[in-house]
């Protein structure tokens, strides 16, 4: 059963930063995508890596995070500038555009005004 582990999360202010992590019991070139819930809404896709390095950011999001990934770790991130109350929410790793995995915990973000 692939394990996916995200982490990183924690409480900031408005305009702060964080860098989330996702380490995974596979090969981390089939994990390419961050999502995200907030309370009351459906998992919304944050941002995705493509195997040729190609990234892509939902509107909300774009210019202010980035997803990357590093081979050797075996380690997904997303780097999270300039956060806004609106990006509170669980943060969470999973395949794009398939979700073919199990979900994992998931790791808090949240962000005060």
């Amino acid at each position: 059963q692939v394990q996916l582990v995200e982490s990183g999360g924690g409480l900031v202010q408005a305009g702060g930063s964080l860098r989330l992590s996702c380490a995974a019991s596979i090969s981390i070139s089939s994990i390419n995508g961050w999502y995200r819930q907030a309370p009351g809404k459906q998992r919304e896709l944050v941002a995705v890596i493509l195997r040729s390095g190609t990234t892509n950011y939902a509107d909300s999001v774009k210019g202010r995070f980035t997803i990357s990934r590093d081979n050797a770790k075996n380690t997904v991130y997303l780097q999270m500038n300039n956060l806004q109350p609106e990006d509170t929410a669980v943060y969470y790793c999973n395949a794009w555009p398939v979700v073919v995995f199990g979900w994992g915990q998931g790791t808090q973000v949240t962000v005060s005004s």
